[in-house]
């Protein structure tokens, strides 16, 4: 029970400190590693920690603490018999290192196996809908019956292996049994040991055989927590791209003003963004638009410090955001997307997920600005309603109704819409913008839209074409000076 209360501590807090590792990285992270994969590591991995902390640990103790007392009783009653007792010792030791040799290998491959089946299961899972629509069923299942052989084929390589080096341990087991034999039987007829020794010498032979039959077991379950422990390892060791200053700066207000000072931003080898430069005043409401690829999201993850420029400078009240404390910088923007994030729980809960100490009348007028009240209202149960996993009970327009509620709820100084009104219907959407621009004026409004319907009332707005900023204006001036601005137009309307 001791090992076991220790295994279950140990796992607690090694989970709990990965998990809390895991909310401290960045999306470069999560770009490379599959949610699958580190659900393995939650999972899959703990649970071998655990097995060695509460059994193999215990298990190993207990035999080399039985195969070292028997060494000292065989040595009390003949110690030339002890000592050819020992002959076996090298030759366990080589199988041992053989076996380790060739079974770490085979465990990383089950490790890799066990991660890519279970990324894929958790892709194929949430991506369900999509999946039936296509009626793809048969096409998922064939891939994941390929993903299941390889994981079972490498369990299977892994045993085999294992089951190689089994015999040679109970070989080596039973040969103590031999040497006593021969040995204690020339020995009795020198006179060097009486009959009465040999036989107490063979009734400590069992606690000599035990440990070395056990000895492969034990270095097999040792593998296996050497394997999970690297791959738990690289979680707590990668070190997240953004990260904060040294001396951070903190406000507890903003006055919203935004500044992009000639900014240059790429991944890898591909240049999203060129020499992006332009100026947002406090309160103001400024539209992005463009093709999609222009890059117009990179704008929102440079902002908010989701990535880091590689040229120029991305201002907040005329302060680097790499000056600012990162979590203080998020909490004083809020970001819709246009892929709304549902929880599973009550539509009130995913609302005040945006502003926990929020009254329930701050989050009915935040519905109500989201023009999110009248499908709320009419649900049985209103805010209270269960939302089911990844708001599948919700349509498209619902959810992001529920997510722009929680970006308005957030109060912060600067509110970004990244094509988050895409579900609405124009007449919605202008309401929306209408009773925003009323309720919070103070507010910096960044819109990220392909629709120009969505931008046209803005105080400026801001042409993105192939990465760099083709055009700025109003509405009526880039109809009358931007050609980029005047194709969308009348392509939007149906002109040619």
């Amino acid at each position: 029970m001791c090992f076991e209360s220790s295994s279950q501590g140990l796992v607690y807090d090694m989970r709990e400190e990965a998990y809390r590792k895991l909310m401290k990285e960045d999306f470069n992270f999560f770009n490379k590693n599959r949610t699958g994969d580190l659900m393995s590591r939650q999972t899959g991995d703990m649970d071998a920690v655990r097995h060695m902390v509460s059994h193999v640990i215990y298990f190993s103790f207990e035999n080399i603490l039985v195969f070292l007392m028997a060494l000292v009783m065989i040595f009390s009653v003949n110690v030339k018999m002890a000592l050819c007792m020992l002959i076996v010792l090298p030759f366990t030791l080589a199988v041992t290192l053989s076996q380790r040799r060739h079974i770490k290998p085979a465990f990383d491959r089950v490790r890799d196996c066990f991660s890519s089946l279970n990324a894929f299961a958790q892709e194929t899972i949430a991506g369900n809908r999509v999946v039936k629509a296509f009626a793809k069923e048969d096409y998922e299942l064939e891939k994941f019956d390929r993903e299941n052989d390889g994981y079972r084929d490498a369990q299977l390589n892994a045993a085999s292996i294992w089951m190689k080096y089994i015999p040679m341990f109970e070989i080596l087991s039973q040969c103590l049994t031999i040497i006593l034999m021969i040995m204690g039987g020339f020995m009795v007829i020198d006179g060097e040991m009486t009959i009465g020794n040999m036989v107490t010498v063979n009734g400590y032979l069992w606690m000599l055989n035990s440990p070395l039959r056990q000895a492969g077991w034990i270095i097999n379950d040792l593998q296996r927590f050497l394997t999970a422990i690297e791959k738990i390892y690289k979680v707590y060791t990668t070190e997240p791209d953004i990260k904060q200053p040294e001396h951070v700066v903190e406000k507890r207000k903003l006055k919203g003003s935004v500044t992009f000072d000639h900014v240059n931003y790429y991944t890898n080898d591909d240049t999203v963004l060129k020499d992006i430069s332009f100026h947002v005043e406090p309160g103001q409401t400024v539209g992005i638009i463009g093709a999609t690829g222009s890059g117009k999201s990179s704008l929102i993850n440079l902002i908010c410090r989701f990535y880091d420029v590689n040229q120029g400078r991305v201002l907040v009240d005329d302060i680097d955001v790499r000056e600012y404390n990162l979590k203080n910088l998020r909490e004083r923007i809020s970001v819709a997307l246009q892929k709304s994030e549902i929880f599973q729980s009550t539509i009130k809960e995913n609302i005040r997920w945006g502003h926990e100490n929020a009254t329930d009348a701050d989050i009915a007028d935040a519905a109500s600005i989201a023009q999110a009240m009248e499908f709320i209202s009419t649900s049985t149960d209103g805010f209270d309603t269960l939302v089911t996993q990844q708001g599948t009970s919700l349509s498209g327009g619902q959810k992001q109704r529920v997510a722009i509620s929680r970006t308005i709820l957030k109060q912060s100084e600067i509110i970004i819409f990244d094509d988050a009104t895409s579900a609405l219907d124009l007449k919605t959407e202008a309401s929306l913008y209408s009773m925003l621009k009323n309720a919070y004026p103070d507010t910096t409004k960044i819109i990220i839209a392909q629709r120009i319907a969505s931008v046209k009332d803005a105080d400026r707005i801001v042409i993105l074409d192939d990465g760099h900023i083709s055009a700025v204006g109003t509405h009526d001036e880039l109809l009358k000076n931007s050609a980029i601005y005047q194709d969308i137009y009348n392509s939007q309307l149906n002109k040619k």
